[in-house]
C-alpha cells in the first residue's frame, strides 16, 4: 500500500522537468527532439551532480513540453492579457515564463486534472526556482486564468444573488 504516493510524485516530477526543459529550450534554443532525449536519458529519474532526481511520469512530461510548443500561439496571448499592463510575457523572468506556459497549457488542455491541482503544482514548481513576488505572480495569473477557462470548477456565476 506504499505505492499510492508514487503516482502524484511522478506527476509533480514530470511538471518540474517540463518547466526545466521549456526553460532550456527558451534560453539555449535547444530543439524539441534533443531536449526530450536529454531529459529522458540524463535527468528524469537519474543522478545529477550527486543528487538523485525523482522518477517522473514520462508521458505527462512529454505531453506538457510538446503541448506548450504546439499551443504557444494560443497560450502567450492569454497570459499576456492577464499580466500587468506594460509587463508582457516576453519581459517575465524565463523560469516564470516556462511555469506560466506549462500551467496554462494544462488548464486549457488537461481537463482530467482539476484546475486547483494545476495551480498548486505549478506554484510549487515556481517555488523551487523563484522567490516571493514571482511565486505570487504565478499563483495570481494561473488562478485568474483558471477562473476564466474553467468557471464551472469554481462555481462562478452558478449561485448567489442576481443569479439567473
Amino acid at each position: 500500500m506504499t505505492a499510492a504516493p508514487a503516482r502524484p510524485m511522478k506527476k509533480s516530477a514530470a511538471r518540474l522537468g517540463a518547466v526545466q526543459a521549456l526553460y532550456q529550450m527558451d534560453m539555449a534554443q535547444t530543439p524539441l527532439h534533443d531536449i526530450l532525449a536529454q531529459f529522458q536519458t540524463f535527468w528524469l529519474g537519474q543522478e545529477v551532480e550527486g543528487v538523485q532526481m525523482p522518477e517522473a511520469d514520462i508521458r505527462l512530461f512529454r505531453a506538457v513540453v510538446e503541448g506548450v510548443l504546439e499551443e504557444q500561439r494560443r497560450i502567450d496571448p492569454l497570459v499576456n492579457r492577464i499580466l500587468s499592463d506594460g509587463w508582457p510575457l516576453g519581459r517575465v523572468e524565463a523560469v516564470l515564463r516556462a511555469v506560466l506556459r506549462a500551467g496554462t497549457y494544462e488548464l486549457l488542455e488537461r481537463d482530467d486534472v482539476p484546475a486547483r491541482v494545476v495551480i498548486t503544482e505549478y506554484v510549487n514548481v515556481a517555488g523551487a526556482f523563484l522567490e516571493g513576488d514571482e511565486i505570487g505572480m504565478a499563483n495570481a495569473v494561473l488562478d485568474k486564468l483558471a477562473r476564466e477557462v474553467r468557471p464551472h470548477e469554481f462555481g462562478t456565476g452558478l449561485t448567489g444573488p442576481g443569479a439567473v
